[in-house]
């Protein structure tokens, strides 16, 4: 067990080429020291002094940014392991130090993991002006200190990516999508997600189209949510869009390198589909087996943020190369309101707006007061008035459906709400007329969509209504 931070989940990253033999024995004796400390996984970018001295890569998922949607006390991945990410901000809290979990981290570098950093450390020390004086440690502590952080900086900060912890709002004036027109002007805007075909079924998505059309300002397909196969959400969406309805394109990182996920951005922005819904994605150890290894994300949702929305503003790619006619897009991400402490949670949703989200969807919500206090959390970072929230709301089909989200983490479901349901598969057991557990599922859902819709930052309500696209036009009436 390392001194400050977990174990290591995945092993240390090789170099990949040539090494002197002077760089391996500085990279092993490196690995040994940092290992024993901070389980270090040489990633060649080091971002400890930002992370309280606990290394994000021994998170299971490998996340920079931030804990993904799922989590709690323990790790979504492995439960035997805490949670980096909660350790982090627990130890980040105690210091003073939550703010500098804003700045957006950097991706790992193919060409610099594995290798040392100490002696790149030292050479850059050396290099031009505004290097740290060691003088100064003993009679100017604070010019070091400064000196020393924009040194770190640099390092940790590459010039192909130059992340910051700075608020950057949308570079262009006019809404680019239905939606975000809808929300600009401030209606309350109802969105929607559908259930995704597992086959290749082009009627199934006219026939969705067809239901919601005129209820919902746009729709959602999910990105092979759990991890499993599904039709593509890109092909979801053109359809959908085909079909007259505005499409909100899922984006999730799992799976995918950063090249697969711009592509798949320009691609959509070049067929219409202007709303982006940027995600982490689910863990493989959901899916049924076969279940692929655990190596699985390249990149984070807030480093997808980051990526398209510099894409869109500044015309620049990853790699640096500059881009003549720049896509447009609305981007959004998702958030999971109950599954960490508010105070927490706002710190993360936060760099995700720096990044560049401009509307989030949550999570299904089933405690309204424990979301408002998700909500006081971002009011107290002022975080209401740069971003359009959409509550998830989900109508539960079955008693049983409320048992396996009460064990889900990252969703709070209270047990006034599984004992209600509980309640209701009673009476059906009792009689055979009517479907008691969908009609008191849809009687909580409404429920909570009036007491969201009465609360300041909430600017729509985000029905989860995949397999009941059916019930919408009756949900919307009563609502």
């Amino acid at each position: 067990m390392p001194l400050f931070s977990p174990s290591r989940f995945q092993a240390p990253f090789l170099p990949l080429g040539k090494v002197s033999a002077g760089e391996r024995l500085s990279a092993w004796v490196e690995r040994l020291i940092k290992g024993w400390l901070f389980g270090c996984r040489m990633c060649g970018n080091c971002i400890l002094q930002e992370t309280a001295l606990i290394c994000p890569m021994t998170c299971a998922k490998g996340l920079r940014n931030g804990p993904c949607g799922e989590t709690g006390e323990g790790c979504v991945v492995d439960a035997a392991r805490p949670c980096t990410w909660r350790l982090i901000y627990e130890r980040s809290e105690r210091w003073g130090w939550l703010d500098r979990l804003l700045e957006v981290n950097a991706p790992i570098e193919g060409n610099r993991a594995g290798r040392e950093t100490w002696l790149d450390l030292l050479r850059r020390w050396r290099e031009g002006g505004g290097k740290p004086n060691p003088l100064d440690l003993i009679f100017q502590r604070a010019r070091f200190k400064e000196e020393y952080a924009r040194l770190l900086y640099r390092i940790r900060q590459p010039e192909w990516w130059q992340g910051d912890a700075h608020y950057h709002p949308a570079g262009y004036e006019q809404p680019v999508s239905a939606l975000e027109q809808a929300l600009r002007r401030g209606a309350f805007v109802i969105t929607a997600d559908l259930e995704v075909p597992e086959e290749a079924a082009p009627q199934r998505i006219q026939t969705l189209a067809q239901r919601v059309g005129g209820h919902v300002v746009s729709a959602n397909f999910a990105d092979n949510a759990y991890a499993m196969s599904r039709m593509s959400s890109l092909a979801c969406c053109l359809q959908l869009q085909q079909a007259g309805v505005e499409a909100v394109l899922q984006l999730q990182c799992r799976d995918r390198t950063r090249a697969a996920l711009v592509s798949d951005a320009l691609g959509a922005a070049t067929l219409g589909i202007r709303n982006i819904l940027c995600l982490g994605g689910d863990f493989h150890n959901k899916a049924p087996a076969p279940q692929a290894l655990p190596h699985q994300f390249d990149i984070d949702s807030v480093q997808l943020l980051w990526i398209l929305r510099r894409l869109r503003d500044e015309g620049k790619y990853p790699d640096g190369r500059q881009i003549e006619q720049r896509p447009s897009y609305f981007l959004g991400a998702s958030a999971a309101p109950l599954a960490a402490p508010p105070r927490f949670d706002a710190v993360r949703l936060e760099k995700k707006i720096n990044a560049g989200a401009q509307f989030i969807q949550t999570q299904m919500i089933f405690d309204a007061a424990r979301f408002g206090e998700w909500l006081e959390a971002l009011d107290g970072r002022g975080l209401l008035e740069k971003v359009f929230i959409l509550a998830g709301v989900l109508p539960l089909r079955s008693a049983e459906e409320a048992r396996m989200f009460s064990a889900e983490p990252g969703i709070l479901l209270p047990a006034a709400v599984l004992r209600r349901m509980e309640a209701a598969e009673e009476k059906d057991r009792r009689t055979s007329a009517g479907d008691h557990q969908q009609q008191e599922g849809r009687a909580i859902a409404l429920e909570l969509a009036h007491a969201l819709k009465a609360m300041r930052g909430v600017r729509g309500i985000h029905w989860m209504i995949g397999g009941q696209e059916h019930s919408l036009s009756a949900l919307l009436e009563n609502l």
